[in-house]
């Protein structure tokens, strides 16, 4: 027994993997091409992409916004949770990556569902916060660290009351607790979570799967 979370070595990892995880092939093999990139680890754990859609199920969603798509692995996780009027806005600006990401939605039969803006993030938070303001059930936050305040900001206007948003890297592979750590992401990355501590018009818990995930209830 424990009062405080497991470090989970490796071994406990290929255990909770192989009797937690079921990833659908689909997601297997872009997780695996994506591997072969040379920034994959921006690619979310599996883990923490069937806790995500979990997440969506449990909550009901049908209209989800995504900041920072990389290589769709994600978006896919959570679209294949929505029910079949699901819908998701994805915001990035790698056209390369976006490719890959549309391939696999195509193969998994929900491009459909998903509307890739291929754009600055804030821009397209901006129009949509013009048009579909407090529309949202849900926002996955992942993109460059030092606008999180700004993407969290928008998704606050764009997320209705008992929606949900999810901001990633939160635990910053532990960076954050290192007073030595001064780099740009980490300062902006602390910042941002001393921010959520104290909105009060959130309820909030930093899970600590992947590389620490913010669950921000809105009020």
């Amino acid at each position: 027994m424990s009062n405080r979370t497991l470090s989970i070595d490796d071994r406990l990892y290929e255990y909770l993997l192989g009797t937690s995880v079921r990833e659908p092939e689909v997601l297997r093999r872009l997780r695996e091409e994506t591997a072969s990139q040379p920034l994959a680890r921006m690619q979310i754990a599996p883990e923490q992409g069937q806790f995500m859609a979990l997440l969506m199920q449990i909550a009901g969603v049908r209209r989800a916004i995504e900041v920072g798509t990389f290589t769709g692995y994600s978006a896919l996780s959570m679209v294949l949770a929505m029910p079949d009027d699901g819908h998701m806005v994805c915001c990035d600006i790698n056209e390369e990556w976006a490719s890959v990401a549309q391939r696999y939605w195509a193969e998994a039969g929900v491009q459909d569902r998903i509307d890739l803006r291929l754009a600055p993030a804030l821009d397209t938070l901006d129009e949509l916060v013009e048009a579909a303001a407090g529309q949202f059930d849900f926002a996955f936050i992942d993109a460059d660290k030092q606008n999180y305040t700004a993407y969290y900001d928008k998704c606050m206007q764009l997320v209705r009351s008992g929606g949900l948003i999810a901001i990633d890297n939160t635990l910053w592979s532990g960076a954050v607790a290192d007073p030595a750590n001064d780099e740009a992401s980490t300062r902006a990355i602390r910042r941002f979570n001393d921010r959520l501590y104290h909105d009060d018009r959130i309820n909030i818990s930093l899970v600590p799967i992947g590389d620490g995930l913010t669950l921000a209830y809105k009020r």
